[in-house]
């Protein structure tokens, strides 16, 4: 990454916006939720404001770490809650694109695919990875955020660059055309309850997971198959018949919005392998639908 080096910052003028995009996206893909990223961000916001940054020689790299001490600690206390989660939990969906309301570097680490492995490391070597692989912080700041040492920071980042190479081998790359191909076949076939169609675009074992946390109905399990998901799919789309079925970015992939009575109703993540859909995500907390 090109860092800004010691370049003026008024947190309330342009040197801020060019830099928070940074803040923002270290946040989001060390805590995977759109809504704590932005309070982290605002925490940053407040403290660049009331520090002298004369004495700072890397602006950017500050407040990235600064950003990250903060996820950290919010990552720590957030593994509780998620214990206590109703049904499965998924990454709040970070609208990306033109459209996008916040403006984020976008790379393979804001997929959903990603940031499920992610959830998956420890909250030191989540932080010592996007800090270092992500926003090419040196490990001696990295050391700082972690309170451990330098080399420690190292062995950090190594373990979950290891975890992530494994994942990318098992996610085979889909351009966006066929993405756009399979999407648009599928979202006809849900809006048309074409059981026949829905399985045959499904792999034999393909999984559909749905986060509805506490307030919304959803499956409490995955339900693995692809014949059982197309059949619920078909129940589903009947009984809450979407008003429109939206093409959107999220993470950097295609994804499908569903918009009912006015209000996005979920957001779905599709998992393409050999042209057949082997997961599907669906989002259906309100609370991390605010800002699709």
């Amino acid at each position: 990454m090109t860092s800004t080096g010691a370049e003026p910052l008024d947190p309330l003028g342009e040197g801020w916006a060019k830099l928070r995009p940074a803040v923002f996206g270290a946040a989001y893909r060390i805590l995977g939720s759109v809504a704590d990223a932005e309070d982290v961000t605002q925490d940053v916001w407040i403290r660049a404001a009331a520090a002298d940054l004369a004495e700072i020689d890397n602006l950017r790299a500050w407040l990235v770490t600064v950003a990250a001490r903060r996820s950290y600690d919010i990552l720590r206390s957030a593994r509780v809650r998620r214990e206590s989660y109703v049904g499965p939990w998924l990454p709040e969906p970070l609208m990306t694109g033109p459209d996008a309301s916040e403006q984020v570097l976008v790379d393979e680490t804001v997929t959903m695919a990603m940031l499920l492995v992610m959830e998956e490391l420890t909250p030191p070597e989540r932080v010592a990875f996007v800090l270092h692989d992500v926003f090419d912080i040196e490990f001696s700041r990295i050391a700082g955020t972690l309170d451990v040492s330098a080399a420690s920071a190292r062995q950090h980042a190594s373990r979950a660059r290891r975890r992530l190479a494994q994942a990318r081998q098992r996610e085979p790359q889909i351009t966006r055309e066929e993405r756009t191909r399979i999407l648009a076949a599928f979202r006809a076939a849900y809006e048309a309850g074409d059981l026949v169609a829905l399985v045959a675009m499904l792999h034999p074992d393909a999984a559909y997971v749905t986060d509805g946390g506490r307030d919304v109905a959803a499956a409490r399990v995955p339900i693995i198959g692809g014949r059982r998901v197309a059949e619920v799919m078909v129940r589903v789309g009947r009984r809450w018949k979407p008003e429109r079925i939206d093409v959107v970015e999220v993470g950097g992939e295609l994804a499908l919005r569903f918009v009912r009575d006015g209000r996005v109703f979920s957001v779905d993540i599709v998992r393409i392998v050999d042209g057949l859909i082997v997961g599907y995500q669906r989002v259906l907390n309100p609370d991390k639908l605010r800002r699709a």
